[in-house]
């Protein structure tokens, strides 16, 4: 059953598109669900579609050579992902899960390429993604590189948290600890401990499903090693 056009119009990516193009996609586009924990995209799989989520969140996720799990960047309503494999025709670089019941919308790799090639917006906005995917990857080896837990934590927090809303920092749609944990090679009872740390000094507070960042500079300089909790 054909995707709805609407459905292809509110994503940003393929705003720049005419209509009469995206009536095409949407006519070979598939919706699948997801569970929870569920793999939406297998490493080392041949590219077949770029993906685009509709609903709930998803996480990129590898493995280190001795097994343990890293998370590596979060897919968010609206977001796409699988353009890698898309682009160069190799396999796919990590796994793609859910982290909580989700909708995804897949394209086809052969109708959808010459597209993103042809279109110069949208040629612009995934080069524009995939340096910030760089420099957001650059940003996180240097994360796991800190020996003390409660600096990697409040330097991903760092990483994560949104410009200024109202005022006031926040990590919108926040992970989990167990989510945290993994993308800083920590437990999840370490990161737990962290929060509590952080949350009774009054530097982080829970604001729905939002992290309200209430003293962004005793933040910096936690992450930073220039305070630590003892002082």
């Amino acid at each position: 059953m054909p995707i709805p056009v609407a459905v292809l119009n509110g994503l940003p990516l393929l705003t720049s598109l005419p209509q009469v193009t995206l009536a095409h996609l949407a006519q070979f586009a598939t919706e699948r669900s997801f569970s929870k924990r569920e793999i939406v995209m297998q490493k080392d799989s041949l590219p077949s579609a770029l993906c685009f989520l509709l609903e709930g969140r998803l996480q990129g996720v590898d493995f280190t050579m001795d097994n343990r799990e890293v998370g590596l960047y979060f897919i968010n309503p609206g977001d796409y992902f699988g353009e890698v494999a898309v682009i160069d025709g190799r396999t796919q670089p990590e796994f793609v899960t859910a982290v909580a019941r989700s909708r995804v919308v897949f394209i086809p790799r052969d109708l959808v390429k010459p597209i993103m090639f042809a279109s110069p917006k949208l040629a612009e906005s995934l080069c524009t993604r995939l340096a910030t995917r760089l420099r957001e990857v650059s940003a996180q080896r240097r994360i796991l590189g800190l020996s003390n837990p409660l600096q990697r934590v409040c330097a991903q927090l760092q990483l994560l948290h949104a410009r200024a809303v109202d005022g006031q920092a926040r990590v919108l749609n926040a992970p989990t600890h167990q989510e945290l944990a993994i993308m800083i090679n920590a437990s999840r009872e370490t990161v737990t401990r962290v929060f509590q740390l952080l949350q009774g000094r009054g530097v982080v507070e829970r604001d729905g499903n939002d992290l309200q960042i209430q003293n962004s500079t005793l933040l910096d300089q936690l992450a930073s090693g220039e305070r630590d909790m003892s002082k």
